[in-house]
């Protein structure tokens, strides 16, 4: 076949011709091809197919035990243009699993399902490569393997341990890449990689921390991300009981409905876990989006279960290993304090008055104005102008925004916010509706009780533009209504808006 070569036949030369296609199907699919996977299978398949054409055009038949062929030059080239389509379709074979038996589409992904199904298709093909090129009886080979096998088993048990093992965990899939898990022995921390040996996890402190997979195999575990990513948590609050107790389980839940930073479904609960003459113990119950959220949300909580409880008069109770009758000194500023109405209070606790002096925070309080609302009353429609600021004195609110035929939850309102600051001060529509999700205690601060003040001291349009501009700038104003954004305005731009609204001298 391979005889008498002329140069004019060089083109037509089996050999040339499968030379050629085997280096420039490698170059491409190996190299120019390798960052793509989906392009890289197109073209390996390609050059596969072409390949087995040629092959078989020329009368070769790769599968087969052909006859030898006379020539030594014809038994080399037969011999590697077959080991070349094994070679070849095995990487066909590979190609298709990279693209399509993937299962974690993450950046460091545990591969090892994957590798250990590419590491049985280059067995196969090396064991076809024995059988169909080099005419060697498989059986034979693998029986003679197989003592080496026993010997090198027993010199790697652990190593072997690990990886059957990791197979085992894959197989299983007690935990995917991304999952927080947490052993029976404390350790804890996300999977961010498994591996033939050993599972990776970065614990809280950002601490890689490696396991062998035989480890785990034998271990408990426990998924926190699994079936969902959403994780519970509790988190336990001690009240003295200077009301009864039902009461103090609905201001439990007014501090679970003011918080954002939680699931509302499955709704959070309130559980009373022991009752005595000092304290009532009380369990709240919550679930957030994701683990990591968990901190955040106990400290969003806390702060709202401080405000509640002192927006009802309540008091936290001592610990239970606390010894002796609480000291003087540890008394509540309450206690110790003259009594302060409650519109100061507020306005105290406010920062957009913060410049204000005593005797001008007392005669704003003076005219403040105590409105209740029922549970689900709507305090503000969304797009109205109010001419004036709330304080929510007790209760829990929610924000919405009508987008379309959707309606879109901004936030939650809980003792101590306020809101309509954008209208009292620069005239600007209100950008969500407000809804009472219990009864709710609000004061009011009207246009008109605000002007007086303005005209008998209007540096403070200054000081109430400064801070308005900080809470925008900050996103802390009231859900960031229409209108109420700078937009490139300066506080010289705020002042002249204060002024001109409250008619106030230039």
């Amino acid at each position: 076949m391979l005889d008498n070569l002329t140069w004019s036949g060089v083109l037509s030369d089996p050999v040339v011709q499968a030379g050629t296609l085997a280096v420039v199907g490698a170059v491409i699919t190996r190299i120019a091809l390798r960052p793509f996977p989906s392009w890289k299978l197109a073209g390996q398949v390609f050059f596969f197919a072409a390949l087995t054409v040629l092959l078989l055009y020329h009368d070769i038949v790769p599968y087969e035990v052909g006859p030898a062929p006379a020539s030594t030059f014809e038994r080399v080239f037969i011999a590697l243009a077959k080991v070349v389509w094994w070679i070849n379709a095995a990487w066909a074979l590979i190609a298709f699993v990279r693209v399509f038996l993937i299962f974690e589409r993450q950046p460091r992904e545990g591969r090892l399902v994957q590798d250990l199904v590419i590491g049985l298709i280059y067995l196969g093909a090396i064991l076809s490569v024995v059988a169909y090129v080099f005419s060697f009886p498989v059986g034979t080979l693998i029986a003679t393997s197989g003592v080496f096998a026993i010997i090198l088993g027993l010199a790697m048990q652990s190593t072997l341990s690990d990886v059957f093992s990791g197979i085992a965990l894959n197989l299983g899939r007690p935990y995917a890449i991304g999952d927080w898990i947490v052993l029976n022995d404390g350790v804890e921390g996300r999977v961010v990689e498994t591996n033939w040996r050993s599972t990776h996890l970065l614990n809280g402190s950002n601490d890689l921390v490696v396991l062998p997979n035989s480890f785990l195999a034998k271990v408990g575990l426990t998924n926190l991300s699994s079936p969902d990513r959403s994780h519970g948590a509790t988190l336990t609050v001690r009240v003295v009981p200077t009301i009864g107790p039902s009461a103090i389980i609905d201001v439990m839940r007014a501090v679970l409905l003011s918080s954002d930073s939680i699931l509302t479904e499955p709704k959070p609960g309130v559980q009373i876990k022991s009752l005595t003459s000092d304290a009532v113990e009380l369990e709240l119950s919550f679930r957030v989006r994701d683990i990591g959220q968990t901190g955040p949300a106990k400290n969003d909580i806390f702060d709202l279960i401080y405000r509640h409880i002192k927006a009802a008069g309540l008091t936290l109770a001592r610990p239970l290993d606390a010894v002796g009758p609480p000291p003087d000194q540890l008394q509540s500023e309450e206690v110790v304090k003259p009594h302060r109405p409650t519109p100061l209070k507020l306005l105290d606790a406010i920062s957009l008055f913060s410049s204000l002096t005593e005797d001008e925070k007392e005669t704003l309080a003076a005219s403040m104005t105590r409105r209740t609302y029922k549970k689900d009353a709507i305090l503000i429609e969304q797009g109205d102008t109010v001419a004036s600021l709330m304080i929510v004195r007790s209760g829990a609110l929610i924000a919405t925004r009508q987008e379309g035929h959707k309606e879109i939850e901004l936030g939650r309102l809980a003792p101590g916010d306020y809101f309509g600051e954008s209208g009292l001060l620069i005239g600007v529509g209100e950008a969500a509706s407000l809804r009472a999700l219990t009864f709710v205690v609000v004061y009011e601060i009207a246009q008109a009780s605000l002007t007086p003040l303005l005209h008998d001291r209007p540096g403070i349009a200054e000081e109430l533009a400064a801070t308005l501009s900080h809470r925008i700038e900050t996103g802390q104003h009231s859900f960031a209504a229409e209108g109420a954004t700078l937009h490139g305005r300066s506080v010289s731009s705020l002042v002249t808006r204060i002024r001109h609204l409250f008619k106030v001298p230039q």
